[in-house]
């Protein structure tokens, strides 16, 4: 690239520039007034030539001269007004140490870097459009070993999310997310720490397409794809995240069933997996009201359900502590139920998941959700004013299925009525975490249905 620049020099094409960095502003003009030619545009050759070679050799302190393109100072793309090209910067670089003490800018390294690497289209956001003249004319005028093509389209912008690198750095560096792999980051790793499947990102970008203008993508639209993928493809578990204790007083004490539970509605394929059934009980906290209101469905006393897979059980009375909070409940079951069916035709209106108390294992399950509060954030001018302060919610003491434990980094499941979740890398042995990748509700897919997605 320096040799580049020094053939552009001996073609006349470039100079070196002896204004400061504001009066080199001073001389733009502005986008209604034409630029005024640098004094020293017209400087010899051979006076450049050995200028040039000085900043190089480090002669000069920062900022003392440059290196400019000589283009056309009343062209209405500003970028073609004499930019800039070299400029001098004695600092040390992270892969050429103190070799260089002079660095490219970015409108000349770009296209002669990617015509060095072999590219064929450079893919930009839109804002380097007004750039691209500049690109080209570099291009021309050097003896480049190739000839990309910059192409612009419009940036992926997507409501509650921030895609600006330098805001997902702020958001590292002062704490507010765990690393660039916090589940709640925009990032490739931390989507993939969620769960999030490449199949299903994949079809995101596929239906997103390529736009020439500025567009805003509802988030809801990436979950639905998401959902849509696991939904076929994750097996299904059990697990309670809230415990609540059911002791069902007329099962034998001692005894242990193994039931056939469905591994994925979706996927015949996927077959059966046998879960133990047992005395003890635990049931999500928010499936008993002592006092439901009108269309409650779920567990309450003197009321049957069924437990998925399993038997239908009626509450018969409710255990509280000294503070009133409710720690168990009691149940019967009808033995005739087994498998979830009844063959005197009844029909509970609720299905309720469980677990067998002594074959469950604890674990720490990261709720996610959006990581700003608002699907613009920052349209009101502070963007951190809008971090949602419950983006992530830590849940201990839950309780899930003993085959877990051995569930393969990388691979989602869905908890039944729950979620779909999936190993976090914080899990270890005798403490496992996983993270809920999405909710099982589908806004998306009901705005679809009524035709407000237009």
């Amino acid at each position: 690239m320096y040799e580049w620049a020094v053939y552009l020099i001996n073609a006349g094409k470039a100079y070196v520039d002896d204004l400061t960095a504001d009066e080199i502003r001073e001389h733009r003009g502005t986008l209604t007034e034409p630029g005024k030619n640098s004094p020293w545009r017209d400087r010899p050759i051979e006076e450049s030539l050995d200028l040039f070679d000085r900043m190089r050799k480090g002669e000069f302190p920062d900022g003392a001269r440059v290196l400019r393109a000589r283009i056309d100072m009343a062209a209405p793309n500003m970028n073609l007004r004499d930019p800039v090209m070299y400029r001098i910067l004695h600092a040390e670089h992270p892969r050429t140490g103190n070799a260089w003490c002079i660095y490219p800018m970015y409108d000349f390294a770009h296209g002669q870097s990617d015509a060095i690497e072999g590219v064929t289209h450079s893919l930009c956001s839109l804002e380097f459009e007004i750039h691209r003249p500049l690109y080209d004319w570099f291009l021309d005028n050097l003896p480049v070993p190739a000839r990309p093509r910059q192409i612009e389209f419009a940036r992926l912008n997507i409501t509650y999310t921030v895609l600006s690198k330098r805001v997902l750095l702020r958001l590292v560096n002062e704490g507010h997310v765990r690393g660039w792999d916090d589940p709640r980051m925009p990032t490739i790793s931390a989507l993939r720490r969620r769960g999030y499947p490449p199949e299903g990102i994949r079809e995101f970008a596929t239906l997103v397409g390529v736009a020439k203008a500025d567009s805003t993508v509802e988030v809801g639209m990436l979950e639905h794809v998401i959902r849509d993928v696991l939904n076929q493809k994750a097996a299904r578990r059990f697990a309670v995240l809230a415990p609540l204790k059911v002791v069902i007083e007329n099962y034998p004490e001692g005894r242990v069933e193994e039931m056939d539970v469905v591994n994925n509605p979706e996927d015949p394929s996927a077959g059966t997996r046998k879960v133990a059934f047992s005395r003890e009980l635990w049931i999500e906290r928010d499936d008993f009201m002592e006092e439901p209101p009108p269309k409650f469905f779920r567990l309450s006393p003197g009321r049957e359900v069924r437990l998925r897979s399993a038997y239908f059980v009626t509450c018969t009375a409710v255990v509280k502590d000294a503070a009133g909070e409710v720690v168990e409940l009691r149940c019967t079951y009808d033995p005739a139920t087994r498998g979830g069916d009844s063959p005197d035709g009844r029909r509970p209106k609720a299905t309720l998941h469980w677990i067998s108390a002594a074959h469950s294992i604890p674990a720490e399950v990261r709720l996610y959700d959006h990581l700003f509060s608002r699907p613009d954030p920052g349209a009101d001018g502070d963007l951190f004013a809008d971090l949602n302060p419950n983006s992530e919610t830590v849940l201990q003491g839950c309780q899930v299925e003993p085959g877990l434990a051995d569930l393969p980094m990388g691979e989602t499941v869905q908890f039944e009525r729950l979620g779909y979740f999936c190993p976090d890398p914080d899990s270890k042995p005798g403490h496992l975490v996983f993270n809920r990748t999405l909710t099982l509700k589908d806004t998306w897919a009901k705005l679809q249905a009524q035709g407000a997605t237009g």
